[in-house]
Order: structure tokens, then C-alpha cells, then sequence
């Protein structure tokens, strides 16, 4: 099959000509480097792949690569990324032990103009799809116990338009995923915590994350 560039329509655009057949993680992360799958890639620094062991118990799926992460080319090592190691470990959950990644593995901004800061955007839902592919590749590889889902865009990207993290928050899931049974955790996203109006909302929105995890720790014990 003849990779898609982002001259395709939007209808056509996806990752999965990109996706390698073998070659395990190593392998996947080198292909996803050359990625055209939709028109992201275009103003990205780089490809931001998931990142941790393969063997990694739990995987913590988020939205998309912030401005840090696409100028380092890892997930989560920007402020929310320090957020959430803190409340994974405040939870009873090793970070150096989770598999961490992103629905949408290239990061979509606007910018007033060159040299000015990029300011977050969240990616459509048809964006997340075309994306797919590379986090339906990591789940078959990982085969992780418990999948995190780290805010709304990251349940819609693996359970559809019609998911609601405020509705299922907190709770245990099992749901079918890509043909497999999963179970699955829901939280917000920690950038959500940071954003908060002030330090009695942003005490109460990393307490409930952290209450959220401990719930998924509980679920790994």
C-alpha cells in the first residue's frame, strides 16, 4: 500500500501505511519518526512515540505532546508530566514502572506569530483516528493489565465520540478494545490541575487525580 500523505483528504488520512508489520517497540518508534499520516507532522518539531518498558504493567494514555515534549521528543516531561509522576508515586504507582504515550503523537498548536509562544490545540476526533494505528500497535505489544486514560480525549481516541470522563471517573471499566478485553481507569488530564483558577481548585483537582490513581494502583495490587 502506497503511504498517505497530507495532500489526501481528510477522510483518507491515517497512520496505518506507516505502521511497521515486526520489529517490536524499537521498530515502531523508528517508523512513527517518518509519520505523514495526517498534516500534523508539518509544524511539529518531531514525532513524540510512547515511551517505557514493554513490560510495563499499566499504560498511561494521554491527549497529545505539549510545547516541552515536542522540543525533547519525549511524552510527559513538561510541568503536567512532573505533576503526574508525583501523583502516580502518591498513589503507590512506580513512573519508572508505567508505559507512557499519547493518542496523537505530533503536537497541534496556534501561534500569533514565529518566536511567539504555541499555544495548545486540541486535536480532532478524526486526527485521534488517523493516529490509531500507532496506539493500537503499542497496545499489542505492551499488553498492559490496566490502561490509564488521562482526560477525554484519550477515552474518545480508544472508546469512541460518546465518552464522558466526568461520567466514569474514578471508576474500574472493562471495555473492548481494538478485539481485546480491557480494563481501563479514567481521570482528568494533569494539565487540567494546572490550570485550575486558583491553589484551592488546584488542591482539589490533584487530590482527586491522585484518588483517581489509587484507584488504578489498587487495581494492579
Amino acid at each position: 500500500m502506497t503511504p498517505r500523505t497530507a495532500s489526501a483528504p481528510e477522510e483518507a488520512y491515517t497512520a496505518a501505511p506507516f505502521v511497521p508489520d515486526r520489529g517490536g517497540l524499537p521498530a515502531l518508534r523508528r517508523a512513527a519518526a517518518d509519520c505523514r499520516g495526517c498534516p500534523l507532522h508539518r509544524d511539529a518539531t518531531q514525532t513524540v512515540f510512547g515511551a517505557g518498558d514493554r513490560a510495563a504493567r499499566v499504560m498511561l494514555v494521554g491527549e497529545q505532546p505539549g510545547d516541552q515534549e515536542d522540543r525533547q521528543g519525549k511524552p510527559f516531561v513538561g510541568p503536567a508530566g512532573k505533576l503526574l509522576d508525583r501523583a502516580l508515586a502518591e498513589a503507590g504507582i512506580d513512573p519508572a514502572e508505567a508505559y507512557v504515550t499519547n493518542a496523537v503523537k505530533h503536537f497541534k498548536f496556534t501561534q500569533d506569530e514565529p518566536g511567539k509562544r504555541r499555544i495548545h490545540k486540541p486535536p480532532s476526533l478524526r486526527e485521534m483516528t488517523a493516529c490509531g494505528p500507532w496506539l493500537a500497535a503499542e497496545l499489542a505489544l505492551v499488553k498492559p493489565e490496566l490502561i490509564v486514560l488521562l482526560g477525554a480525549s484519550a477515552g474518545r481516541a480508544l472508546l469512541g465520540s460518546s465518552f464522558r470522563v466526568g461520567e466514569v471517573r474514578g471508576a474500574l471499566l472493562e471495555r473492548e478494545i481494538h478485539g481485546q478485553q480491557e480494563r481501563l481507569v479514567a481521570t482528568v488530564h494533569p494539565s487540567s490541575v494546572l490550570r485550575a483558577r486558583d491553589d484551592a481548585d488546584r488542591k482539589a483537582a490533584y487530590e482527586g487525580l491522585v484518588s483517581d490513581l489509587k484507584v488504578a494502583a489498587r487495581a494492579l495490587a
